[in-house]
């Protein structure tokens, strides 16, 4: 049954994308099937519907993915998502002095979707919307700290581990080991593993509707390893502010 007031065909239609993303973004009728509960005929329909409409497609494997329609949604959605953070992000550099970004887990990438640049003129320059992959960066490590192992290493298998620099984690073991003492720690640093000379902290932000963290970020000379002892709760306070203003 559809909720009060709502379309069940639409109720069901969302679920299914749901279940092909929580499948990794691909998966048979069959599958769909028992992970959704929905008769086969339903899910004929509603499948064929949304292949039409551009949001799933079909692959040679006769398996369905989600549709490269989805990306411009994603997309717009999550740089919307980033524009109540600014104001604690405003603050948070106010505060530290540092440049500071809310980035999220996209699609086996962190995508950067709010940012407070420093006023410093050397400073940390990571442009909304662009895309990493989470193994080499602080926001990444931090949202990946947080997730089941294996769904991590499933991302891990799907992306591989390309080093940005001689500092980045390419081990998958050692990685995962790294990624228990970020859980235990609270929060994430990228010590020149995504650009030399650039140290960043970086927080979970907890209760999101997709992975998320909040990051700081500036020249080494400036973010010393003190600095982040000083620094870092400050943002693990940013990221449960963040947390309780939520949208919607």
């Amino acid at each position: 049954m559809a909720t009060s007031g709502g379309v069940q065909s639409l109720e069901r239609a969302f679920e299914l994308l749901e279940r092909l993303a929580d499948a990794g973004g691909e998966a048979s009728l069959s599958e769909l099937a028992t992970s959704s509960g929905l008769p086969m005929p339903t899910i004929h329909r509603l499948v064929r519907t949304l292949v039409a409409c551009g949001y799933v497609r079909q692959n040679a494997n006769r398996r369905y993915a989600l549709g490269a329609r989805l990306i411009r949604l994603g997309e717009q959605a999550s740089l919307q998502f980033g524009t109540w953070a600014r104001p604690l992000l405003s603050e948070l550099v106010d505060e530290i002095g540092e440049t500071a970004n809310l980035a999220v887990l996209e699609r086996d990438e962190v995508v950067y979707v709010s940012q407070a640049p420093s006023k410093h003129s050397m400073r940390m320059f990571t442009e909304v919307g662009r895309r990493l992959l989470p193994h080499g960066t602080g926001v990444g490590k931090a949202i990946l700290a947080q997730l089941p192992t294996d769904e991590v290493r499933a991302l891990l298998d799907r992306t591989g581990m390309p080093a940005y620099t001689e500092h980045t984690h390419t081990d998958v073991d050692t990685f995962m080991a790294h990624l228990t003492e970020i859980a235990d720690q609270g929060y994430a640093l990228d010590e020149s593993e995504q650009e030399l000379g650039v140290r960043c902290i970086a927080v979970p932000v907890p209760g999101t509707p997709t992975p998320t963290a909040v990051s700081v970020s500036g020249p080494e000379g400036r973010l010393t390893k003190e600095a982040v002892v000083r620094i870092a709760p400050t943002v693990q306070r940013t990221a449960e502010a963040l947390a309780k203003q939520l949208p919607g």
